[in-house]
């Protein structure tokens, strides 16, 4: 009996028992509710195929889409403090920062690049909603200024795209102060007379619409991004009527003129090469390279 029980039951139980499939196969678009292949999602850059909804996208993925050949280098960023207040709410700072790194494999929550996009040179900063909802502490306020230097150096555009909650409240009025120190970057590129784009994602909020996001020389937004100081539900609140459809929605800015363009994430490079151009003065970009023509070949009699 216990031969049976404990080596003939599991073998068949092994053999005839429902495998386990991965949990993250698939993805369920939050607007309409269709499941996506992981695989089909990446390949559409995270937009539905089914309702073209925008999710969220990594800085990598997205450079790797933005750069020729998905090439590019990383900006080295001055770290800061770890824990400049000692701050602590249900968790230490440093604990919820470990977290964060953890989950997203990067240092904070922007990431500086520096490569070619359609042959055009540039630099790329890129903010990560994933790690602590984008915010925008002593970090991100280096990156910024370490973006802004870098294209100076270079006399390169700086192409920036957002993505965030706000300022973050572990580090307090040093969180706040990256407003003024982005707005002294931004204008260290105006000086120079280098292009400075935006594009603003879903969603960029707070004190980054404050700051940076809203500096840029062309703001470029993606389909539905929420773009705001203080959300729907907080004005709401405040002055207790009911907003217009759609309000501090993409489209709904552009229509009362606060953006220059709503574009598809996939239209986005080719709209970013045209733009870039055009401000540097720069021909036309190539659209497709053929080889240099050779000596022509005589004839055989």
């Amino acid at each position: 009996m216990n031969w049976i029980s404990n080596y003939v039951k599991p073998k068949i139980n092994s053999l005839f028992s429902r495998r386990e499939m991965p949990e993250n196969l698939w993805t369920k678009c939050p607007e309409c509710g269709t499941m996506l292949f992981h695989r089909e999602l990446a390949e559409n850059l995270n937009v539905c195929t089914n309702c073209d909804h925008h999710m969220a996208i990594t800085p990598r993925a997205r450079f790797n889409a933005l750069f020729d050949g998905g090439i590019f280098t990383e900006v080295k960023v001055p770290v800061p403090v770890a824990d400049p207040l000692h701050f602590r709410d249900q968790k230490k700072y440093p604990d919820r920062m470990k977290a964060a790194q953890k989950n997203t494999g990067e240092k904070d929550a922007m990431l500086v690049a520096e490569g070619e996009m359609g042959r055009t040179p540039i630099v790329a900063a890129a903010q990560d909603f994933s790690f602590m909802g984008g915010s925008m502490g002593m970090y991100v306020g280096n990156a910024i200024v370490a973006a802004a230097e870098r294209a100076v150096k270079l006399k390169r555009p700086l192409i920036l795209f957002s993505a965030a909650g706000g300022a973050r409240m572990q580090e307090g009025i040093l969180s706040l102060m990256q407003m003024p120190r982005s707005t002294v970057a931004v204008e260290m590129l105006k000086e120079a007379h280098l292009p400075y784009i935006v594009v603003l994602t879903h969603p960029t909020t707070g004190g980054v619409t404050a700051s940076y996001a809203m500096l840029g020389d062309v703001q470029i937004s993606e389909p539905n991004a929420l773009i705001c100081f203080a959300g729907p539900r907080v004005i709401e609140q405040t002055i207790r009527e009911k907003l217009p459809e759609g309000f501090q929605r993409a489209e709904y800015l552009l229509d009362h003129g606060m953006l220059d363009r709503v574009t598809h994430r996939k239209k986005l490079r080719e709209e970013l090469v045209t733009i870039t151009r055009m401000l540097m003065g720069l021909p036309p970009a190539i659209i497709a390279d053929l080889p240099a023509p050779g000596k022509p070949v005589e004839a055989k009699a």
